[in-house]
C-alpha cells in the first residue's frame, strides 16, 4: 500500500527513538524521586541516573562529565554562553562576534549584548554560506572576549571549519563557542581537538526528548558565565532549577546512540541523500543546491527551483513534510534570512525547499518525496 505523507522535516525535530522512551519510562514512574534530595533513595536513584547522563553527553563529544550542564535546550545554552561570558569579560573585552547565518537565538542574544553596551560584530558569508577565516581573523582585536559560529547550519546543513576557528581563537586567547544543535551526534565532534570552549547541544535533534539540552564548558577559569537563572544552586550554579531525570534520561540514552550508530547512519544516510537528489534533478535538471555541495551535514538537503512559484510549489506538495526555512522563524513573513545572507535572489529564495531525512526515513518515503516534487515542478512547466 503506497503512503500519503512523509515526515522530512528532521532539522526542525526528530521522532522520539522508542529506545529513548524505554530509557525514561523508570523515571516518568517508579523512580520519581528529587535528584536534588539527598536523604534518601529516591533523591539517589535519580541523581544516579543524571550523573550517568552526564557521562553520556560528554563522551559523545570527548568531553569530561563536569564540564556538562544541563539545561531546557539549546536556545538556554546560546543565551547562557553570550549573555554570560560578556558579562564576566564585557568591561576589559567588551567585543562579541558571530555570523550572519546563525540561529535566531544567537543572533538576537547577541543583538540583546549590542543594546547593553557591548560592540558587536556580524560576519557574512559566502554563496556557499561559509565564513572566510581571513576575514574572522582581521576582525579579532585584543578586545574581543567571544566568538559564536554554529557547527552545522540548520537551514543550509552547511559545516563551517570548526578545527580551524578553534585554533585561531586559542591563538588570539579568544572564547569560542559552537551551537551544535544541528551537529551533535551526526558528525565527529572533539572539544578539547577543535578548541571549543562552550557547545550547545539539543536532545530533540537527535531522537531524545524536547525540553532538555545541555552546555559544554570547558573547565577553567577563563570560560567564567554569569548565570541568568538564579535559585537554589542546582548545576554548578550554572543553571537553578530541579532537574528532570526522565527527560535527562532520555537525553544520555539518545546521546549514547548517537555514538554508537553514528557510521553506519551517516552511510545510510549518504545512499539515500544521492537517491534523492537524482530523483529530484530528472524532473527538475534546473534545481540549484543552496550551499556548499559537498561540506554538509548529509541528512540535509536545501534546494531551489528557479522559475517555480513558491505558494505553488508548497500548496502542491502537501503531504510532505518539509519547510522553506527554519521552524523557529516559520512565523515571519518574507523569504529566509539564511537564502538572503548567501545572496539568493528573493524569487529563488521563494521557491527553496529544506528537506531532511533521518534515523527513520525509508526508502518508500524517498520515492514519496521525489514523485511529489517532480509533480509539483511539473505542473508549472518545469524550473529553468
Amino acid at each position: 500500500m503506497s503512503i500519503k505523507s512523509a515526515y522530512m522535516d528532521y532539522q526542525s525535530t526528530t521522532p522520539l527513538d522508542e529506545r529513548v522512551l524505554a530509557a525514561m519510562m523508570p523515571y516518568l514512574t517508579e523512580k520519581f524521586g528529587n535528584p536534588h534530595s539527598a536523604e534518601h533513595r529516591f533523591g539517589w536513584e535519580a541523581e544516579a541516573a543524571v550523573d550517568v547522563a552526564r557521562e553520556q553527553v560528554a563522551a559523545v563529544i570527548a568531553a569530561t562529565p563536569k564540564g556538562i550542564t544541563f539545561l531546557s535546550g539549546a536556545t538556554e545554552a546560546n543565551n547562557l554562553v553570550l549573555k554570560g561570558v560578556m558579562e564576566v569579560w564585557g568591561r576589559s573585552r567588551p567585543h562579541l562576534i558571530t555570523v550572519a547565518t546563525e540561529h535566531k537565538c544567537v543572533l538576537e542574544a547577541a543583538a540583546a549584548c549590542a543594546r547593553a553596551g557591548y560592540r558587536l560584530t556580524v560576519l557574512p558569508v559566502g554563496e556557499d554560506g561559509l565564513i572566510d577565516l581571513s576575514q574572522l581573523e582581521d576582525t579579532m582585536d585584543g578586545e574581543t572576549a567571544l566568538v559564536s559560529v554554529m557547527a552545522v547550519n540548520n537551514e543550509i546543513g552547511v559545516i563551517q571549519p570548526l578545527a580551524e576557528i578553534g585554533a585561531m581563537c586559542r591563538e588570539h586567547g579568544v572564547l569560542f563557542h559552537t551551537d551544535a544543535a544541528q551537529a551533535y551526534g551526526k558528525i565527529p565532534l572533539d572539544v578539547e581537538a577543535m578548541n571549543i570552549d562552550f557547545m550547545s547541544i539539543s536532545a530533540h535533534k537527535i531522537y531524545g526528548p524536547k525540553g532538555v539540552g545541555a552546555l559544554y564548558r570547558r573547565q577553567d577559569r577563563l570560560t567564567a558565565i554569569a548565570p541568568q537563572m538564579h535559585g537554589g544552586g542546582q548545576e554548578g550554579g550554572l543553571r537553578a532549577g530541579t532537574q528532570a531525570p526522565a527527560l535527562v534520561s532520555g537525553f544520555g540514552k539518545a546521546a549514547d546512540l548517537c555514538a554508537v550508530e553514528m557510521v553506519q547512519e551517516q552511510g545510510r544516510l549518504s545512499i539515500m541523500r544521492k537517491r534523492l537528489v537524482r530523483g529530484i534533478a530528472q524532473a527538475a535538471p534546473g534545481m540549484k543546491i543552496n550551499g556548499h555541495h559537498d561540506l554538509r551535514w548529509i541528512g540535509n538537503l536545501n534546494v531551489n527551483f528557479p522559475g517555480i512559484d513558491g505558494d505553488r510549489l508548497f500548496a502542491d506538495i502537501r503531504g510532505l513534510a518539509v519547510s522553506s526555512g527554519a521552524a523557529c522563524a516559520s512565523a515571519i513573513a518574507g523569504p529566509s534570512y539564511v537564502l538572503d545572507a548567501i545572496g539568493l535572489p528573493e524569487k529563488d529564495a521563494k521557491s527553496s525547499v529544506r528537506i531532511g531525512i533521518g534515523r527513520f526515513t525509508t526508502d518508500e518515503e524517498i520515492d514519496f518525496a521525489i514523485d511529489k516534487v517532480s509533480e509539483a515542478v511539473s505542473k508549472q512547466g518545469g524550473c529553468e
